[in-house]
């Protein structure tokens, strides 16, 4: 009758889960860190029109002119295709 206890089963090492508990660490890291860094947002364009340094401006249609009493615009001719603002004369200085 042999007396030697059975020796503890070695740990199994899986590198399977090793990994998907990486992945998992990282994908969380990378979420939190996007999440807590404050975000960096340029300063909004501002169009010809909400600029006001730009005196006159037009969409290839309309032209617009600012005045003391507001903005004054012309009409759109028939079939007109506006395209971007553009500014066509600004104040100096």
């Amino acid at each position: 009758m042999s007396t030697a206890s059975p020796s503890p089963p070695a740990p199994r090492s899986s590198s399977g889960a090793l990994a998907a508990w990486g992945a998992a660490l990282l994908v969380i890291a990378t979420v939190l860190i996007g999440a807590l860094t404050p975000a960096r947002h340029g300063a909004p364009a501002v169009s010809a029109a909400e600029d006001p340094a730009c005196l006159e401006w037009s969409d290839g249609c309309t032209v617009c002119r600012r005045l003391a009493e507001g903005p004054a615009c012309s009409l759109p001719g028939i079939a007109c295709q506006p395209g971007a603002l553009q500014c066509l004369h600004r104040r100096d200085g």
